[in-house]
């Protein structure tokens, strides 16, 4: 597919940048005003954005193409952050403790972020996608934020349920889905304007407007 089309793969590699620079910086809890947000969620749904232009303009397929291949560079990340801890390190290099102590949570959030993304993605994409086919391809709008809803709020309440259960109180992670989805929400609720401008543009580069009809969703259909 990636062969018709000029920019899906620029995109495509652009998704999975995304993607694992907000691993390696997710374990970070800020708080901006009231909200407590992890550092993955000011950089995250940008992600999710992506998911929504490459299923609007090119289809559910190339979606669930950039979606495994993000998958498998998170979990690269990952196995190889651990490699890279468990190593010793040289007697001269003395930052070991502080490379543990950003590549030593990596694990839990790394499987936590895995799941939530799998499911969270995939759960954005088919959503956009039949929102698409019943709306005939206008309200393009109820599309993002339809799918932002259902999207987010699957992914953000199994990241931050793996992630912090044991490590923050009940209350705590109550608190964190809930900033986490609001702010999400919100941030690409906000971006809407911007989805509507590059799905236009790439509408018109590419010469293309999917519609997923008869389309296999079934995420392993690879």
């Amino acid at each position: 597919m990636t062969g018709r089309f000029r920019y899906l793969e620029i995109l495509t590699i652009g998704f999975v940048v995304v993607l694992v620079v907000s691993n390696l910086i997710g374990p970070k809890i800020c708080q901006i005003g009231p909200l407590l947000v992890s550092g993955a969620q000011l950089l995250f749904p940008i992600t999710y954005i992506c998911g929504d232009v490459f299923t609007e303009v090119y289809g559910y397929a190339a979606s669930r193409r950039a979606i495994w291949l993000g998958f498998f560079a998170m979990g690269l990340l990952a196995v190889m952050g651990q490699i890279a801890v468990a190593l010793p390190p040289a007697p001269g290099w003395h930052d070991q403790q502080v490379f543990q102590t950003v590549f030593g949570l990596v694990p839990r959030f790394a499987i936590a972020s895995l799941v939530a993304y799998w499911v969270g993605e995939f759960t954005n994409s088919y959503t956009l996608a039949k929102l698409k086919l019943w709306t005939g391809g206008r309200f393009l709008w109820t599309r993002t934020i339809g799918s932002t809803i259902t999207g987010q709020l699957v992914d953000t309440v199994v990241v931050i349920l793996i992630a912090f259960w044991g490590v923050q109180s009940a209350s705590q992670i109550a608190v964190l889905i809930a900033s986490s989805y609001a702010f999400k929400v919100v941030y690409e609720t906000l971006a809407t304007p911007l989805t509507y401008l590059i799905v236009g543009w790439l509408k018109q580069a590419e010469g293309i407007d999917a519609f997923d009809r008869g389309t296999n969703f079934n995420p392993f259909a690879l």
